[in-house]
Formats: C-alpha cells, sequence, structure tokens
C-alpha cells in the first residue's frame, strides 16, 4: 500500500505511523529534494540545504519532530525547527527563508492519537504526486550518509511565529476595529497565533479551544464541531465567529444568530470583493465539484467565471498555479488567497473575511446573502463495485434522467470512493423536497446494479 494519502502520509501515532518511518522518509525527502538544478547549484555556492519543521500540539508531534530533524540532519541538512505553528505559516516560513523544503507534522482535523506528516517543496508549495511517488520509492533506497561536518545542524527558529503574524497583518486592505470576533482554535495550532493577529488588527477577540494539552486537539471544538462556537458568538452578542481546525488551514463562521457561513459563502464574499478591487485574476474563482451549486448561480450573476477541480485542495492548488488564480478553495474551507499564501490559510482567510465587514461596515450575514445555498444532499451507498460506476449503461440513463428533469434548476454527481467499496450520491435542487427524492432514487439505482 502506498503511503502517502491525498494530503501526506497520515495514520495513528505509533501504530502505522512510527518513529522510524518518520525518520526514514526524512532521509528520503533528504535524497530526493535536494537533487535538481536549485538544489544542486547552492551546494555548488558552498550553501548547506536547509528545511523548516514544525508540528501541531499533539503529543506525538514530539517524538515524530524529533524523528524527521534527526533524518533530515543525518542526510547533511540543516533543521530549522519551528515548535508549533499552523501549516500555512510552515509554507510561508519555507518560502521567507528561502529554504530547500519544510515538514509539518499534524494530521491537521483527525482526533488526537492520529498525526500526519506533510511535505512542503522549495516555495512553500505542496508536491506533486509523482515526487511523493520518488520519495517513497527512494525509502528502500541508498541514503545520504555524510561524516564529520557534512552532517546537519538542528536549530530553534525563534522568530518563527513573529515573521508569520507580521505577514498576515501586512495582507490585510484594512484594519477589523469596532469587530467583535470569537476565535476557536481546536486546541490547535492556532492557538497561540490567530488571537495575537486578529487583535493586532484591530478586532475586538473572545477565545474559545485555545488551552492545547496534547489531547484535546480537534475534540468537540474547531471547525468540524461549531456548535460551542455558535452557542458563544449569540451569548456574547459578537459579531462573528471563527473556527480553524487543528492546524489551522481551514476557515468556517457563523454569523451573529450562530449560522453556519461554509466555504463557499466565504469564497464567494471574497471572490466578489475581489473582483470589484481588481484583485481577481481574469474574474475567475477555482473551486471542486463538490461547491454548492448556489455559488455557481452567486458567481455568473457577478461575472465571475467558476473552473471546477476534483476534490482535495490539492487539486484546487494545482489548478491555480498552472493559471495564475488569485483565488480558489472548498466547501470545507480551505481557501486559498494565492496573493499571500501557497496553501489553504485558515487564519488569513478569517482576517480578509472580517476585514470586508470591515471595509463594508455590513454583517457577515448580509455579506454571506450574496450566495443561495441550494439545498443539498449526499447518500453514501456502502458495499458496491465503485468502479462500475462510469460504465454501468442503467446508471448513468438515471443520471442523464434526473438531470433532465431538473434542468437548470440542480445538479448530480457520482463519486466513488478513494479508501472504500462505496459511491457517493450527491443531488443539489432548489427546494429540500426533491433533492431528497432524486438522491433516494438514484441511491437505488446504484444499489441495485452495483450491489456486490
Amino acid at each position: 500500500m502506498p503511503i502517502f494519502g491525498t494530503d501526506g502520509v497520515r495514520g495513528l501515532a505509533n501504530g502505522i505511523l512510527t518513529a522510524d518511518l518518520a525518520l526514514t522518509l526524512a532521509q528520503a525527502t533528504a535524497v530526493v529534494l535536494g537533487q535538481g538544478r536549485t538544489a544542486e547549484a547552492r551546494k555548488a555556492e558552498g550553501k548547506r540545504l536547509t528545511a523548516v519543521v514544525a508540528r501541531d500540539p499533539r503529543v506525538s508531534g514530539h517524538f515524530l519532530t524529533a524523528a524527521v530533524s534527526a533524518g533530515l540532519a543525518s542526510s547533511g541538512v540543516d533543521v530549522l525547527e519551528a515548535g508549533v505553528i499552523p501549516t500555512p505559516a510552515l509554507a510561508f516560513l519555507v518560502a521567507d527563508r528561502d529554504a530547500d523544503f519544510g515538514v509539518m507534522i499534524s494530521a491537521s482535523h483527525n482526533a488526537a492519537p492520529d498525526n500526519g506528516i506533510k511535505i512542503f517543496a522549495r516555495g512553500g508549495r505542496k508536491l506533486p504526486d509523482v515526487v511523493e511517488q520518488r520519495i517513497e520509492e527512494a525509502m528502500h533506497g541508498e541514503m545520504l550518509r555524510p561524516t564529520g561536518a557534512g552532517v546537519g545542524r538542528i536549530d530553534r527558529f525563534s522568530d518563527a511565529e513573529d515573521r508569520y503574524v507580521v505577514h498576515l497583518l501586512g495582507s490585510l486592505p484594512n484594519r477589523l476595529n469596532g469587530i467583535h470576533v470569537v476565535l476557536d482554535c481546536a486546541h490547535g495550532a492556532a492557538s497561540g497565533v490567530s488571537p495575537e493577529t486578529f487583535r493586532d488588527a484591530g478586532a475586538e477577540v473572545t477565545v474559545i479551544g485555545a488551552d492545547p494539552d496534547g489531547w484535546n486537539i480537534n475534540d468537540g471544538v474547531g471547525s468540524t464541531h461549531l456548535d460551542n462556537l455558535a452557542e458563544a458568538v449569540v451569548r456574547l452578542g459578537a459579531d462573528i465567529g471563527i473556527a480553524h481546525d487543528g492546524d489551522a488551514d481551514r476557515c468556517l463562521a457563523v454569523d451573529a444568530e450562530g449560522k453556519v457561513i461554509d466555504g463557499d459563502q466565504i469564497m464567494a464574499i471574497l471572490a466578489v470583493s475581489m473582483k470589484e478591487r481588481g484583485h481577481l485574476t481574469d474574474d475567475t474563482l477555482v473551486a471542486t465539484v463538490m461547491s454548492n451549486l448556489g455559488l455557481h448561480v452567486a458567481m455568473r450573476e457577478h461575472g465571475i467565471t467558476i473552473r471546477q477541480t476534483a476534490v482535495g485542495d490539492r487539486y484546487v492548488l494545482e489548478d491555480m498555479n498552472e493559471g495564475g488564480y488569485a483565488l480558489g478553495g472548498e466547501q470545507s474551507g480551505h481557501v486559498i488567497m494565492s496573493e499571500y499564501a501557497t496553501t489553504g490559510d485558515g487564519i488569513l482567510t478569517g482576517l480578509h473575511l472580517v476585514a470586508e465587514m470591515a471595509r463594508q461596515k455590513k454583517t457577515i450575514a448580509e455579506l454571506a446573502s450574496v450566495m443561495t445555498v441550494y439545498p443539498q444532499v449526499l447518500i453514501n451507498v456502502r458495499d458496491v463495485d465503485k468502479d462500475r460506476v462510469s460504465e454501468d449503461e442503467v446508471v448513468q440513463q438515471a443520471v442523464r434522467d434526473i438531470e433532465t428533469e431538473l434542468g437548470d434548476t440542480g445538479r448530480v454527481l457520482l463519486r466513488k470512493s478513494g479508501t472504500e467499496p462505496l459511491v457517493r450520491v450527491m443531488v443539489e435542487a432548489a427546494d429540500a423536497e426533491s433533492v431528497h427524492a432524486y438522491a433516494g432514487r438514484l441511491a437505488e439505482v446504484v444499489q441495485e446494479r452495483l450491489a456486490l
């Protein structure tokens, strides 16, 4: 089985993800990313390869960071250990320090027993699939074994957080004065830096979920558990709530009444603003096939084109990089603003969302009304031959029939799972009754035709 998934290497710490694996993975990364014209040119100039290493607060991050740093240093790479910082901060610092690559120890929104390893190339960019494959192959090959002065050094990156905060503040078009923000930091990597940055930007800040103890990351808090945030916003009479996940590469929000503002709505707000200010490249937004139909309708009404990608922020990033687009993301809250970041950045997104409230002097609910969220139903049809979903003519005819009946008022999507024997049936329509009926009808056809 390949060890790289859709977002690096992830699994149970000390189960699948051991110190031995982390060390070997780091050594293989040094072999692969230490090659190429840029790396060879640096070596020719007498410069040493450098990597930035960081983690989120989960307790297993201590031994995994030690293993990764040891693997890199034993391969002749100088390591700057940045401690606990968000994933997008690590990506920024790789570019800011002109490091050769970076390694983030985090399992994002997963529970505390899990952990993960994400590798970023020069410039703070995620690795393409082909490079991950080369690293995985290199884990079974010969490693670098320098001796004497050739071994790497491990130093503390003492001003890592300060550099990142300055960068975030410098991205803002205006101050956040007069807006009361409740921040839910998921007991994760944003617990220190997010409240500091919002306060420095002028917001009144109340913080929840910002007491990490190594075990409580994402435990009933953060972007996957919005109830506590919604309650706090309503109880305190705050203007907006912002929720991060464990490594702060996501941002979701709630309005003053506790209603959720998802990633599609956030992208709609930012896209319209950026177009008005001339910052939206080619008047184009990049989103995945799972984005709500309401986003497509809203963007069309504002003269904005949507480019669709497969599900996963890495595919959004690839399309943005290829076309030079300024904004993209996912319904889950991964939002990429390429002028300021090379990956999804939950703190950056939240700051710019609140900045738009301050600029227009509108509530977040008023801004979010730019988009009507269409009812959406997702049914997981289990124990089916997922590989036949695109080949079975009866299934495909059922999709065509429903699409014809919906016309421009709805959308149908079938997706096979990448890890389980199931097919995801998603239907959107203008009213909830129709969407449930169509989704149930199509799910029955998929179950009948593809059952194992």
